[in-house]
């Protein structure tokens, strides 16, 4: 598991101390001491959060952060000897995660970053998690678990029928055509009478989703199109 913190000080004693107490707790560490250097640390060894001192001699902190943030999302925490809340609403409003004067007890420091990435931590797990599961106009479906239910009622599906209700879903508001629907989810070239193949299913899916009395309309049909499901 990846647990490479960039530690950016012009100050060689300074950084050296901060990489000493981090690698007390376990982390990996990266020493940068120019703006330059520090970016192409990013780029190369991918840090799940980088410490930047503002004050370099190339280009200072807020522009490394700014670069940063152009490609990538993990915690930064700003280090400066200034005090001037100007410069702490500057590396807020340009993406910095936290902000903590000079001089700092380092194990306030260390204290910070475990805070830092136990946050981001969390909120990456709560993303993956939530990509997993669609809930949607009364359609509740779970990828992990593989179940279903609509308007609270459960759907016993079968793999192919869960299939194709994610994708159309997925896409929701746009037109999956009967070639698209059967080459992603059959996995095989498409013929002719394999329109039959999708049109059986997607009846199976209609029937499944509706009241007791009636076919479902929450599948559209686009005739000579496809399939949608509206917005």
């Amino acid at each position: 598991m990846n647990n490479k913190i960039l530690v950016l000080d012009d100050e060689r004693e300074i950084a050296e101390v901060i990489a000493l107490y981090l690698r007390n707790e376990g982390y990996e560490v990266e020493l940068a001491f120019t703006g330059r250097e520090a970016l192409r640390k990013v780029e190369a060894e991918s840090p799940v959060l980088a410490l930047l001192d503002v004050m370099l001699p190339d280009m200072d902190g807020f522009a490394v952060l700014q670069k940063i943030r152009e490609s990538y999302r993990f915690p930064v925490i700003m280090l400066t000897a200034k005090t001037e809340d100007t410069d702490k609403i500057t590396g807020l409003t340009l993406g910095a995660d936290d902000y903590i004067p000079k001089p700092f007890n380092p194990l306030e420091l260390v204290a910070r970053v475990k805070a830092q990435l136990r946050r981001y931590t969390k909120y990456n797990d709560n993303v993956k998690q939530q990509e997993n599961i669609i809930d949607f106009a009364g359609l509740v479906m779970n990828r992990d678990t593989h179940e279903c239910t609509y308007n609270e009622k459960e759907l016993v599906l079968t793999p192919i029928e869960f299939d194709i209700l994610w994708l159309l879903c997925s896409n929701r508001g746009r037109v999956i055509s009967s070639e698209q629907l059967f080459e992603q989810i059959w996995k095989e070239k498409y013929f002719k009478n394999s329109n039959n193949t999708v049109m059986v299913h997607i009846r199976h899916l209609r029937e499944k989703m509706g009241d007791g009395t009636r076919k479902s309309d929450f599948i559209k049909t686009v005739w000579g199109v496809g399939y949608k499901i509206e917005k």
